[in-house]
């Protein structure tokens, strides 16, 4: 194990995040000795961040804990070209009015990870719009552009895949790592920022930055990435069957993020509690050894940890309340999904789709007919089916993990 010295890369060494340091000994060494300006670039593609863009929120929220500072780049201007990383397909391009509403909704959900203000280690956020839209297109070429090669660019895994698989990259997409590396260069002149943090794929965008500021300011900048993070079934973390876990609960309930969690499997459990709470270390190494029925005791430690520091204590509370009175009593928890009916019987096939367990009738269909439906936790046999409704609320069922209920209005 590497033995850092400051505060930083061992609290980052400790719980997983460190995959690569462009410089680990002048970091370790700057880290030590003063606070440290770093930043992670998030593009306002939704309304709300998932689960997969949390390691980069944690990886701010453990910068800020060590005593540095850190600082939210929205992509207002990147998010118009459109970052090809890991990308098989040319996005979907946003007007300003989109892009804009899309920050003002993705910033609640930083607030509840960072402390934002005006301190030396208080969090601040930036929209890199404000110095990429006012950028002239010949003069950025010369000053900046000539410092970047096409062998170069073509070697990197964001360009090189896209055209491995023989799949279109617009020119527009070729300029999203010359933009990146721009914004380190404007953030070390505006915010003395020197770190820039990301995920693995991020790793030849962060060289270029740093790169760019030495070579136009002579700037001494560094950069780290995470590792890619997996489950232990191979699948790439923030990825479900059901589609993308929100971070914001109006796009995914705390109830719905808790059951994420808490269906961790068991060896993902200690990795996971170290990446996405802030359980203590010690804690985390008892918990994860524990077997057998007692491992799902220490899931639940970390869906309320996880769910709490996204939603606050009293959502992760009510969500493991209405699972222990969903799963373990027999009851209809508080904070299942509702759908209100106004007529005395709605379809099986209608409920399922309204109440957003399928997204078509016919995957209501497919779901009966393999026998994953339930009414009062009775198999749903007939795709005919139709549910009376009186005045106590029907649970329904559609798997082992999803739940709801049929209310007459």
């Amino acid at each position: 194990m590497t033995n850092y010295q400051s505060d930083l890369l061992r609290l980052l060494n400790d719980r997983g995040y460190i995959h690569q340091l462009t410089d680990a000994d002048g970091l370790d060494e700057l880290s030590s000795e003063t606070v440290v300006p770093g930043y992670i670039g998030f593009d306002a593609t939704a309304n709300s961040l998932h689960v997969g863009n949390l390691v980069s929120i944690m990886l701010l929220r453990r910068l800020q804990q060590a005593g540095h500072k850190p600082i939210v780049v929205m992509g207002g201007g990147t998010t118009k070209v459109g970052d090809p990383s890991g990308k098989d397909e040319v996005r979907k391009l946003l007007d300003n009015d989109g892009i804009n509403a899309n920050i003002a909704s993705i910033r609640s959900c930083f607030e509840r990870f960072l402390t934002f203000g005006d301190g030396p280690t208080d969090a601040i956020m930036v929209n890199n719009a404000d110095w990429l839209d006012s950028l002239e297109y010949i003069p950025f070429l010369r000053d900046v552009g000539r410092h970047f090669t096409i062998n170069r660019m073509l070697t990197f895994d964001s360009v090189k895949l896209r055209l491995d698989r023989e799949q279109p990259l617009t020119f527009l997409e070729f300029n999203y790592m010359i933009l990146q590396a721009y914004d380190f260069l404007e953030l070390s002149r505006q915010h003395a920022c020197r770190l820039q943090l990301g995920g693995s794929d991020q790793w030849g965008n962060i060289v270029n930055g740093i790169e760019l500021g030495r070579r136009i300011d002579g700037a001494e900048l560094f950069g780290l990435t995470t590792p890619l993070i997996t489950k232990a079934d191979g699948s790439k973390m923030g990825k479900s069957v059901d589609g993308a876990i929100w971070l914001n609960a109006d796009r995914l309930s705390p109830y719905d993020y808790w059951q994420f969690w808490r269906n961790t499997d068991d060896r993902d459990v200690g990795k996971f509690m170290r990446l996405f709470t802030d359980i203590d270390l010690a804690e985390i190494m008892r918990l994860e050894t524990l077997e057998g029925s007692e491992i799902n005791e220490a899931k639940k430690v970390l869906a309320d940890a996880a769910t709490a520091m996204a939603h606050g204590e009293d959502a992760a509370n009510n969500a493991a309340s209405t699972a222990q009175k969903t799963f373990e009593q027999g009851q209809s928890g508080g904070d299942l999904p509702v759908l209100e009916v106004s007529d005395e019987q709605i379809s099986i096939l209608n409920a399922l789709v309204d109440i957003g367990f399928c997204a078509s009738k016919g995957e209501a269909k497919r779901m009966i007919a393999g026998g994953g439906a339930r009414i009062d936790d009775e198999q749903v046999k007939d795709a005919g089916t139709m549910v009376a409704l009186a005045d106590v609320d029907v649970k329904i069922s559609a798997g082992k993990k999803k739940h709801g209920l049929l209310r007459r209005t």
